[in-house]
């Protein structure tokens, strides 16, 4: 009978942090090394946020680089940030020098301008630093700046056996194999090679009759988003990058693209609540609110828009000034209306699934508009006129008003963010305060213009 294996679940405890915390107040160092030894990295990562800057640069100092190295990726940005600032050039290059290339020039990257050259003159090992320094002169947000050198590449012209004695030593530099590379004399991108077919293959086979030329890859200047959308539609593990003459010059792993997607993502979300810059919860007053008041003037004027609109209808109401008791009903309709028709609007542009003509999808929400619009207007019209007690001119206007704010902000929630996109602006500015404020202008001018047409004041 075999033995189960215990999969034992990493767990984050106060006991933990203050078993940690005791063991490096008493500086006993094999203790400590005892206890992180079978965590992985990620875990000791996780540890290390939770305790102060000297308890983590304490144990950075402690591990050998190859697991610190790891440490260091996995830690919280703002973390590492300061845990660099307490290591010197030296230290900082013998962590990078157990990095892949593209890990390597991310933690550089991060480094004050005078740091960097510091840092890359310790490194020991040349075509690692040439290597880094090459990946640094790309824009982070671009293929050339997500790749990394480290992969498996062949000749073309080589056999099966020439073949595999070449990749066990390029082997020993990848992480993880996902694909081997076929490349002419001129390092030219020409193909790929499973491994599969290298094994079952007759030694003396040119890799040429073996390879599969059909590949997918991207220019090293590419944009990242697009790079992540590729490797989503083909479920892709990795994706080789090579330049405007087809030269391979490195590949990009799923990891990475997870990062991106994750980073967007964030960025998206912000910008959808009315935030306008990359920012975090332990950021400081000042850039919080200059990544918040912009929004929140525009909320602002939009507000005393709304206000000027009622304020210019209020005197010529008489009878009917149990109108304004609804207008946070016809504003609340429209703003959500209008998110939820941009939130889909958005998500389809992200994901490339948006087809089809402007018009026709305008028409299309046109219908949503005006079928929900119905259902809404019915129930609210019920419930104004029966438990509210409003005469039932009263309340067909505000069914009729509903039914015209709903398609209305069904519309604005739609083109706009398709206009923005035509226009190489990130839609998810469109939605959030943006849409909420315009409908809830154009909503309550709306209301109150057939209010007066239907009621006459």
């Amino acid at each position: 009978m075999s033995e189960e294996i215990e999969n034992i679940q990493f767990e984050l405890t106060d006991d933990l942090i203050s078993q940690v915390e005791l063991l490096i107040e008493a500086s006993d160092d094999k203790a400590l090394q005892k206890l992180l030894k079978d965590f992985h990295y990620a875990d000791i990562a996780e540890i290390l946020d939770e305790l102060n800057l000297e308890e983590a640069v304490y144990i950075i100092k402690l591990l050998d680089s190859e697991t610190t190295a790891d440490i260091l990726m996995e830690l919280d940005e703002d973390n590492r940030e300061k845990v660099l600032r307490n290591l010197s050039s030296k230290e900082i290059a013998d962590e990078i020098g157990e990095l892949d290339t593209d890990d390597a020039a991310d933690i550089i990257s991060e480094l004050p301008e005078s740091r960097k050259r510091e840092v890359i003159s310790h490194i020991e090992d040349e075509e690692h630093k040439a290597e880094i320094e090459e990946l640094l002169a790309y824009d982070e947000d671009t293929a050339g700046g997500l790749m990394a050198k480290e992969l498996v590449k062949v000749y073309e012209t080589w056999t099966v056996a020439g073949c595999l004695r070449r990749i066990r030593g390029q082997a020993k530099e990848v992480t993880r194999v996902h694909s081997i590379y076929v490349v002419d004399k001129k390092d030219k991108l020409v193909g790929r090679l499973s491994l599969k077919d290298l094994i079952v293959a007759k030694s003396d086979q040119k890799i040429a009759e073996l390879s599969n030329s059909s590949v997918d890859y991207v220019n090293v200047h590419d944009d990242a988003e697009d790079v992540a959308k590729i490797m989503q539609k083909y479920d892709l593990e990795a994706i080789p990058v090579v330049d405007d003459n087809h030269i391979l010059l490195g590949r990009i792993t799923i990891d990475d693209i997870v990062d991106v997607m994750k980073e967007e993502a964030e960025k998206d979300y912000q910008l959808a609540a009315g935030i306008t810059a990359d920012v975090e919860a332990d950021d400081s007053i000042w850039e919080l609110t200059k990544a918040r008041l912009p929004w929140l003037l525009i909320g602002m004027v939009g507000g005393i828009g709304a206000a000027s609109i009622i304020e210019s209808f209020t005197g010529y109401m008489g009878d009917f000034i149990i109108l304004l008791s609804f207008v946070p009903l016809i504003q609340a309709t429209a703003g959500n209306v209008g998110v939820q028709s941009s939130a889909i609007v958005v998500q389809g542009l992200a994901n490339d699934s948006i087809d089809g003509n402007v018009l026709k999808r305008l028409f299309k929400e046109f219908l949503l508009g005006l079928v929900n619009g119905l259902a809404i207007a019915l129930i609210a019209i019920v419930i104004t006129h029966f438990l509210f007690k409003t005469p039932y001119n009263v309340s067909l206007t505000i069914g009729l008003a509903l039914i015209a704010v709903i398609i209305m902000a069904a519309l604005i929630g739609t083109f706009v963010p398709i206009f923005l996109d035509k226009r190489g602006i990130d839609p998810a500015v469109a939605t959030g305060p943006f849409i909420t404020t315009s409908n809830d202008v154009f909503g309550i001018l709306m209301y109150f213009l057939i209010a007066k047409l239907i009621l006459g004041f």
